[in-house]
């Protein structure tokens, strides 16, 4: 019985199996299913898109689509963003072309409920975005399943595995590509020198049939990255720098297979191996540079144990880290590293957070100070609360981080690849029209062709002019620095959320500084106090209102309190509100049901309540008041950070203005400006107002940046160009920033505009190299000064500079 083809699968069966419809013939009711869905999405052109290819059919939707739906595998796979969205990242199965993934992405942007779907060619990942209140996971991939593809969870370390292949494969093929051409060398070594000696017809037959032999591997075996490379740009209707080399390549080996068989003239696949080869050496070059950053991150992945001991009912347990929840207690022994975030509950220790902050010098941590996952304990064991999951912890979140930053794109990157997109289409067109005008014009500008047809001359100078101009160098000239320098900056407890930062950080017009916490250490200490009226039950409501807060100010005066007084109590106040950059009031009743408001805060809050008291220092001032009766007040000094004035003095000789916005009082943040060598001072203003200030000089055109550590900064952070939260801040502010600071130290954040501008200098440095390359040497080329070996050659050579240039990044 004939075969007939699947009208949506394309394949063929035999007719008396295929399932009929009018004029349609399905070989399942999966095809049948999915020919109609598009017909009825209106996605038939999918058809069109495929051509004559064929696919597998759909897969039968199976039970393990409940797993997607799972708490586990929602805890481990799926984040949630600031809309309240999810979002997960997939790996889809069975994409081969333009078409599929034409096919997928329509399909799942036509579904109710998926807010966003992209998908990357060039190794089938998807990013979903979904209203979970709308759709379930499970379903979307019963949706990928039901028209012919299959989907599952993206892990980190396929990328990794992925990255270590690519670069054995790309090591085999380098090494095959150097074995061959070192021999073809030595035989064209013979040839030439039979050109002046004397050589018979047949001994330079042997030696084209020898060269034959050696750059067929070459060309087919470690030139098929460049085939597959401009087979999958065709397939999207772009002229690649694959395309280029292995057109340059083929036609060269091709016109040389006839010359092997009979046709007059030199044959030349010397080039072929040395196109291949060269290229293939720039290529294995930023395979190299790619592994490297992912080195960092299997080294930054290193410092996470994968299991912990946990007290439960008063047994140890070992569990794995990705089943510890928030509230569990760990255990951690001497030498042991915590695997995620919590608060110690029991014991005292020395930890060693040189993986987080790049600090070397080990920090000792008491019963309600803070661990970090990753950092090791040195001395006794303690006992933590765990206050954050694996997924949610310091580490972990540096590694997606890292992750996120080394998968995205500068801008300037994007122009560069806009640039190569046209390039090659231009260039393959100067090509052809040198060989037209060769051919029919006979143009003759200075090479020695003599003995060489006319045709073989016209096409050699097309060759050339295709090899010499491909723009290797223009594609390496920004990913190899961006890779480097988001590398170097990784170090050095600099981590950069997207590559863009580089080039907005090294484009910083104006710094916009807090001033607590960021110029100044962010501890302070009470240097001076009077207590007006020392009745205990006074001071007690003083000691509950400094309670109610975390600000570093309340903080460190409780401190003092609790040193200097005994047996201090906490009462019930009621109504506490904090006032933004003034400080804090609330009620408290006595037994006798007598109401008493007090305020607690800097010369403003005293003010705006009519308490008539003034109060003038160049240290920090926080006056506390019961029923507008000053009872105490205290002066607080914030030691300045070193290097503080080598920092801000750095940035002017960049031109970069320097501006300091704080919520304290105008004394004390003209003080501390002057010490640091600040003009630019802002001071008694809250939040909002901070935005305001930034919006403004974004307004007159600046790149502003802005330095921040509390929550208090958190709206002015998410307003600048970049934003930027030091290491010890709180994790709002971490949160809405572009880079986090995770030493904390002003000599760390100078290094992240030092290597941002050296990074970016040499991004522009790369991109001059290539473009003045290519002015220079395709007039050469076309002028029929350049054979195809010397091309590749200096092609290639164009590509190591690139590449070398970048490399000086890591030097000071």
């Amino acid at each position: 019985m004939s075969k007939v083809k699947c009208n949506h699968c394309h394949l063929e069966f035999s007719e008396s199996i295929m399932i009929k419809e009018e004029e349609l013939n399905f070989c399942c009711k999966g095809c049948q299913g999915v020919y109609h869905l598009l017909q009825d999405q209106n996605l038939d052109s999918f058809y069109d898109k495929l051509g004559n290819k064929t696919i597998q059919p759909p897969l039968e939707v199976s039970s393990d689509l409940n797993k997607f739906d799972t708490q586990s595998f929602e805890k481990i796979y799926v984040t949630e963003d600031e809309n309240g969205y999810k979002k997960v990242d997939l790996i889809i199965e069975g994409i081969h072309c333009a078409a599929c993934i034409w096919l997928n992405e329509k399909v799942l942007y036509n579904t109710d409920g998926i807010i966003d779907a992209s998908i990357n060619f060039t190794n089938n990942k998807a990013k979903i975005v979904w209203n979970s209140k709308k759709i379930a996971l499970s379903q979307i991939i019963e949706k990928i399943r039901s028209i012919g593809y299959n989907a599952f969870a993206y892990n980190s370390k396929i990328a990794d595995e992925k990255a270590s292949l690519a670069k054995r494969d790309y090591f085999i093929r380098m090494m095959v590509a150097v074995f061959a051409t070192m021999n073809i060398m030595m035989l064209s070594v013979a040839k030439y020198t039979g050109f002046f000696t004397g050589i018979t017809p047949e001994v330079r037959h042997l030696i084209h049939l020898g060269e034959f032999i050696l750059s067929t591997p070459v060309i087919f075996y470690s030139g098929w990255i460049f085939y597959r490379g401009a087979y999958y740009g065709l397939k999207n209707r772009i002229l690649n720098m694959d395309f280029l080399v292995s057109a340059g390549a083929t036609f060269t080996y091709i016109y040389s297979v006839f010359i092997l068989f009979g046709l007059k003239g030199e044959s030349y696949f010397d080039s072929v191996s040395m196109i291949i080869t060269f290229v293939l050496v720039g290529k294995y070059l930023e395979v190299l540079g790619k592994k490297s950053a992912v080195d960092t991150l299997d080294t930054i992945k290193s410092q996470i144990p994968l299991e912990t001991t946990l007290i439960k009912d008063g047994k140890k347990v070992e569990v794995s880290v990705e089943d510890i929840q928030i509230g569990d207690i760990v255990e951690l022994k001497t030498g042991d590293k915590a695997s995620v975030d919590g608060i110690i509950i029991k014991g005292e220790s020395s930890f060693d957070e040189s993986s987080i902050s790049g600090e070397s010098l080990p920090i000792y941590k008491k019963v309600n100070d803070v661990i970090f996952s990753g950092t090791l304990n040195q001395d006794s064991l303690v006992q933590y609360r765990v206050t954050k999951t694996f997924k949610d912890s310091t580490l972990n979140s540096i590694v997606t981080l890292l992750e996120d930053s080394l998968a995205s794109k500068p801008k300037i990157e994007h122009k560069a690849n806009e640039i190569s997109k046209g390039f090659s289409v231009m260039i393959l067109t100067l090509s052809i029209l040198t060989f037209l005008v060769w051919y029919f014009f006979g143009i003759d500008l200075g090479f020695d062709y003599d003995g060489v047809s006319h045709f073989e001359k016209s096409f050699i100078v097309a060759i050339s002019v295709i090899v010499i101009a491909c723009p290797c160098a223009l594609a390496l000239a920004t990913p190899i620095a961006s890779l480097i320098g988001i590398s170097e900056l990784a170090k050095k407890g600099l981590l950069f959320k997207e590559a863009k930062f580089i080039e907005e950080l090294a484009r910083t017009t104006k710094l916009v500084v807090d001033k607590t916490g960021t110029i100044t250490n962010g501890k302070l200490s009470v240097v001076k106090a009077q207590i007006l009226d020392e009745n205990i039950h006074k001071l007690d409501l003083l000691y509950s209102l400094l309670d109610s807060s975390t600000h570093p100010i309340s903080t460190s005066i409780k401190e003092y309190l609790k040193n200097h007084y005994k047996n201090l109590s906490l009462k019930n106040l009621s109504n506490v509100k904090t006032l933004q950059a003034k400080g804090m009031k609330a009620i408290y009743k006595n037994l006798e049901d007598k109401e008493f408001e007090i305020l607690g805060g800097n010369q403003k809050l005293i003010e705006e309540f009519g308490i008539k008291y003034k109060f003038d220092s160049q240290n920090s001032v926080y006056i506390f008041a019961i029923n507008k009766k000053v009872i105490a007040t205290f002066e607080l000094k914030d030691e300045i950070k070193d290097f503080a004035r080598e920092f801000v003095s750095d940035c002017l000789k960049n031109n970069i203005d320097v501006i300091m916005l704080t919520g304290d009082n105008q004394n004390v943040a003209n003080y501390v400006a002057k010490e640091v060598g600040i003009k630019t001072v802002v001071a008694n203003i809250n939040p909002i107002q901070k935005a305001k200030y930034i919006n403004k000089l974004k307004e007159e055109g600046h790149t502003v940046v802005m330095a921040g550590d509390g929550v208090n900064d958190s709206v002015a952070l998410s307003s600048a160009n970049v934003s930027i939260a030091m290491g010890n801040g709180a994790d709002i502010s971490i949160a809405v920033s572009d880079i986090v600071l995770l030493n904390n130290s002003l000599e760390s954040l100078n290094q992240a505009f030092i290597i941002s501008r050296k990074t970016y200098k040499f991004i522009k440095q790369n991109l001059a190299i290539s473009l003045i390359y290519n002015l220079i040497t395709i007039p050469l080329a076309m002028a029929g000064f350049v054979m195809p070996l010397i091309a590749a050659l200096s092609m290639s050579l164009s590509s190591l500079i690139v590449v070398a240039n970048s490399l000086r990044i890591k030097g000071k």
